[in-house]
């Protein structure tokens, strides 16, 4: 896929049988800010009405307090996964503060001047929680809290086992056939990663839905945006900026030379980051005056998940595993996509043809031969997504393919025109029109630049005078969509049920201290 102009008419093996994707899993995570009635965001606590965000295994929060995500179960269905996430969110809405509404953008709401305002996930008095706050506070102090505001969509999928065996039977490669079945299982996902990395610029121009933000997110901040309407920025042709260099960065991740090659070099490169000093944390210090500590560590990466990427290899960790222990023990279980904005136009943050597109790419990336990517290559990906984040729906866009460079629109085509072959393939196996219909759409958001989500979000952000009046009409509108969506008496009663677990759960993580906090992080520091 990285090589220039050599595009193939079909990725999909002669041998390879519609049945051979009859198990795949999806499940979703959607973040979403708390947001006032006055559009500022939330200074109340989590509800305590929806349970311990500690322990809850479907509603939790982020960075800040105000910033919840919702967590799906892995769904056999994209149906299934949205009506689980509709279920979600018409909890939530009912057991929030007076005058409080989720906020319906990538891009976070009004944010006052100082940003100790925007207040740190609390997860209680447990060493665990105190940790998972602390973390919080270290991400503040590296990057600004204000960072830490914006909101993603996490698509996480896996393919079922008989794929994996059928691949490895017709590899002609006699190394690859000779590995274990989760080896091999593992070096299929990364191959996927790569090509995901390789195609992000299409993800971004086709769902992002970021063109724009509240001027108050800047304060303090140079940026190269331009004035839209009274206290929006934006750039005319951008599509995605939040993941841009105004989103989520780490200068110091870009000087650690972590790859998606193989999954012990990968391991080993998190393990590295997770344990070297990092000269720029260490002038922060580790305790403020008080003698409080201000981050977990001063080394590249407080803990694993610091590490920003626009996909990951995931595998559920057992009991007192971390993420990475859980990678090498059982090698990669599911990938977890992460280059998605929220949709502004869909209650629950995602759409049925989002996901149909995402799973026909995931499928596309994973069949598709996948070279070894290296640093040369990831800087020239680097600058193709910044192009298309500030740029993406200009028409003279260009795609840098080693030597040569390609016109975006016709790149973008082309991947598409093979991607809905994949697309037809899910459709047989799960007897549906749904990937098929996901494509058409993309198809004409490629076609026509105006039916893009960035394009109708900068035109309804004019219309409405401003992003904050544009994001609380479409939050209105989702508060009257989660009024009319009726949970039957079962799912109530579950999520009734886990509200009083999860407390319980955590108020047994607090009785159980077996060490002070200051013992707990000296041990892990």
């Amino acid at each position: 896929m990285n090589q220039p102009n050599t595009f193939s008419s079909s990725v999909i093996p002669t041998w390879v049988d519609a049945s051979l994707l009859k198990g795949m899993l999806r499940g979703i995570e959607r973040e979403s800010l708390r947001m006032q009635s006055n559009g500022f965001l939330s200074q109340k606590n989590h509800p305590k009405a929806l349970g311990s965000a500690l322990t809850h295994p479907h509603i939790t929060t982020d960075y800040s307090e105000a910033l919840m995500e919702f967590i799906t179960t892995p769904q056999s269905t994209i149906a299934a996964a949205l009506d689980e996430l509709r279920d979600i969110h018409t909890v939530v809405h009912q057991h929030l503060e007076e005058g409080e509404r989720l906020w319906p953008l990538s891009m976070p709401c009004m944010l006052d001047d100082n940003e100790e305002n925007i207040q740190l996930a609390q997860y209680g008095t447990s060493n665990i929680g105190r940790f998972k706050t602390l973390y919080r506070r270290g991400l503040g102090v590296r990057y600004g809290r204000r960072m830490q505001t914006i909101s993603g969509v996490h698509y996480n999928l896996s393919f079922p086992d008989q794929l994996f065996a059928e691949l490895q039977q017709q590899e002609s490669d006699q190394e690859l056939k000779q590995l274990s079945a989760q080896d091999y299982r593992s070096h299929r996902y990364f191959g996927l990663i790569r090509n995901f990395i390789r195609l992000t610029p299409l993800v971004m121009y086709l769902l992002g839905a970021s063109p724009s933000v509240c001027r108050c997110f800047l304060t303090g901040r140079e940026h190269h945006l331009q004035p839209l309407v009274k206290g929006t920025l934006y750039l005319p042709e951008a599509t995605a900026l939040r993941m841009g260099r105004l989103g989520y960065q780490n200068s110091a991740q870009k000087e650690l030379g972590i790859h998606y090659n193989d999954l012990h070099d990968y391991l080993d490169g998190l393990q590295k980051a997770v344990h070297t000093p990092y000269p720029e944390f260490s002038a922060l210090g580790l305790d403020d005056e008080s003698g409080e500590p201000i981050q977990i560590n001063d080394h590249v990466l407080q803990i694993e998940n610091e590490y920003y990427s626009l996909v990951r290899p995931k595998q559920v960790p057992q009991a007192g595993e971390t993420p990475s222990q859980a990678l090498k023990n059982r090698g990669v279980g599911y990938v977890e996509l992460r280059a998605v904005d929220v949709n502004p136009y869909s209650s629950i943050g995602i759409d049925e043809i989002a996901a149909g597109f995402l799973e026909s790419l995931a499928l596309y990336c994973l069949l598709s031969d996948s070279p070894e990517l290296y640093a040369d290559e990831q800087e020239q990906i680097d600058r193709n997504q910044t192009e298309v984040v500030n740029r993406g729906r200009a028409a003279d866009v260009k795609i840098e393919l080693g030597e040569k460079t390609m016109n975006f629109q016709a790149w973008a085509q082309q991947h598409l025109a093979t991607i809905q072959q994949c697309a037809t393939l899910l459709d047989q196996a799960n007897q549906t029109q749904l990937y098929q219909d996901a494509i058409v759409v993309m198809q004409q958001r490629l076609a026509h630049v105006e039916n893009t989500l960035s394009a109708h979000v900068i035109e309804d952000t004019l219309k409405h005078g401003g992003t904050w009046s544009f994001g609380s009409v479409m939050a209105q509108q989702h508060v009257q969509y989660y009024d009319q969506h009726v949970l039957n008496q079962e799912r109530k009663q579950y999520f009734d049920e886990l509200v009083q677990t999860s407390l319980q759960k955590q108020a047994e993580l607090e009785q159980d201290n077996d060490m002070s906090f200051s013992q707990y992080l000296a041990k892990y520091r």
